[in-house]
């Protein structure tokens, strides 16, 4: 399917989409050292949110998709040099509402990262 929304979203910070909903999506993302936030090579948390959420927008793939609130839960860390994947889907279509369950996991089939993520379809871009 083709992709509507956030086009232009960095394949290199946020992830490289595999798979363009609706109701499902997956995107991978590549982690490099620039996530680094120690010396032990941490990926910062936020690279892994970004890329879950990028998934559950891609999930739901309206042009004005937007998230409104997210509950999330961190399983492991990730370490840089690792590939995530992103799967995210429709579990509840709301109307303008879609409730989308979004997991994220490293290159062991382990899950990294479980969250719900609340997407409204606004009527007109955000910043219009």
């Amino acid at each position: 399917m083709e992709q509507r929304t956030h086009k232009l979203t960095s394949t290199k910070l946020v992830g490289r989409p595999l798979k363009v909903g609706p109701p499902e999506a997956e995107v991978v993302l590549e982690t490099t050292e620039e996530m680094v936030v120690d010396e032990y090579g941490l990926v910062h948390g936020g690279f892994t949110f970004g890329l879950a959420d990028y998934a559950a927008m891609l999930a739901v793939n309206e042009p004005t998709v937007v998230l409104g609130k997210a509950e999330v839960r961190f399983l492991k860390p990730v370490k840089a040099g690792e590939r995530l994947l992103a799967r995210a889907r429709i579990v509840e279509d709301l109307g303008r509402k879609k409730i989308v369950m979004g997991e994220v996991f490293n290159e062991d089939h382990e899950k990294v990262f479980e969250g719900t993520f609340h997407c409204y379809v606004l009527e007109r871009h955000v910043l219009e």
